[in-house]
């Protein structure tokens, strides 16, 4: 019961910030896909590394 209260209010935060500040919303997605994209690259170096 607790893990479903605690979901809705992370859920209730995540509008709410992103309502209220939309291009912080949009920079914190950007950096993280971009932090993907990095960990990607680097996982692709290292499997092609492997002889």
């Amino acid at each position: 019961m607790n893990k479903k209260w605690v979901k809705v209010g992370a859920l209730a935060f995540v509008a709410w910030y992103v309502i209220t500040r939309p291009e912080g919303a949009a920079s914190l997605v950007n950096s993280a896909l971009g932090g993907l994209g990095t960990a990607a690259e680097s996982l692709s170096q290292f499997v092609s590394a492997i002889p």
